[in-house]
């Protein structure tokens, strides 16, 4: 005989379920969930009423945000259509920013109520909430740590949204890189520096901006000459040319300010140096400098003024000295000098006598 067959012959058969039994084990489960259904039915509903609740809210907070960005950009388009409008307003730049602020803003408030709601549905289920926070604050420290290079970026990114410190088509001095926006992210930023190259700079890396598009800009040239020129007749030309300048396309409209001479900033022995400033639209600084010392170039020129650097006078020619071709005379020139005698050769001796 097998183990399995003895086994099964030695366990004892069940006993059979009475009717009374079982009617009694009915009777018991019937009146358990008769005095839990209630419980039951009041936690159901209020789960179901918290997420109906959670679920509205954030689609009213969703909603009304992305109205006040919609807003935004329409106030943004409007302004942009005005004259002054067009130079102070950038769209695109604009609609990143609000794009991001409200991309932020709804992330925030769905964790919030989603957040709330959940903590709300396990305080239904009566469970104990403090270990279950406690571990998570443990958990948030450790994340927090490991990945504070990212929270550093995330938060520098927030708020320089937020201060509206750049933006798209600006000109800034991150320190790392320098060049024009081209994206504003969260976490990164991205530059185009000067000979095309893009730049990914993390916005905690960040750690003084400068922004060259903001407001307003400063063109200066400095005018090098002689320091035997006629002051007054150098600025006259410089204005001249300036003034024939702020009258035509398109520089009446980068020069925001007339052009003005500052007067020497520095004098040598051989030179002065005239210090030319104009107040220029942010970005066409280098432009209006160049344009600026071409006109006054070809200003000078005209008037027979001559900056440092230019041909030098031509000197006076002197006649040429006849001797100048001619050698030194020579010891050994003459036959009685001491030299001619000491390299005269002696004479052979007559060795026939």
């Amino acid at each position: 005989m097998s183990w399995s067959a003895l086994a099964a012959a030695t366990e004892p058969e069940p006993m059979p379920v009475t009717l009374d039994e079982a009617a009694e084990r009915a009777t018991s489960a019937a009146s358990w969930v008769e005095e839990n259904w209630s419980t039951w039915l009041n936690t159901g509903l209020r789960i179901v009423l918290i997420l109906v609740v959670a679920l509205l809210l954030r689609m009213a907070v969703r909603r009304a945000l992305t109205k006040l960005i919609e807003r935004m950009n329409r106030s943004a388009q409007a302004v942009e259509g005005t004259t002054l409008g067009g130079l102070l307003v950038n769209t695109e730049r604009r609609r990143q920013r609000s794009e991001a602020i409200g991309s932020v803003l709804r992330s925030v408030a769905s964790f919030l109520i989603l957040g709330t709601a959940a903590l709300m549905i396990l305080g239904a289920f009566k469970i104990d909430l403090a270990p279950l926070l406690a571990s998570a604050g443990v958990a948030g420290v450790a994340i927090g740590f490991g990945a504070r290079n990212l929270v550093t970026d995330f938060l520098s990114g927030v708020f320089m949204i937020l201060e509206d410190q750049y933006g798209v088509g600006d000109s800034i001095d991150a320190g790392v890189a320098s060049g024009e926006v081209v994206e504003v992210g969260l976490r990164v930023t991205k530059l185009r520096g000067v000979d095309g190259e893009i730049w990914y700079v993390r916005n905690g890396e960040i750690k003084r901006i400068g922004n060259l598009s903001q407001g307003w800009a400063t063109a200066g040239v400095d005018v090098t000459v002689r320091p035997t020129e006629d002051l007054d007749e150098v600025k006259a030309v410089i204005t001249a040319a300036a003034d024939s300048m702020a009258k035509e396309e398109p520089w009446d409209e980068r020069l925001w300010g007339p052009v003005e001479v500052l007067g020497l900033s520095e004098v040598l022995l051989d030179s002065m140096t005239i210090r030319v400033s104009a107040k220029t639209m942010p970005g066409k600084k280098l432009g209006v400098e160049r344009e600026l010392r071409w006109r006054i170039k070809r200003g000078l020129d005209e008037a027979g003024i001559r900056i440092v650097g230019g041909i030098p006078p031509q000197a006076e020619e002197k006649p040429a000295d006849p001797t100048a071709g001619m050698a030194a005379p020579s010891v050994f020139a003459s036959s009685t000098s001491p030299q001619s005698a000491a390299a005269t050769p002696l004479p052979k001796p007559d060795l026939s006598k």
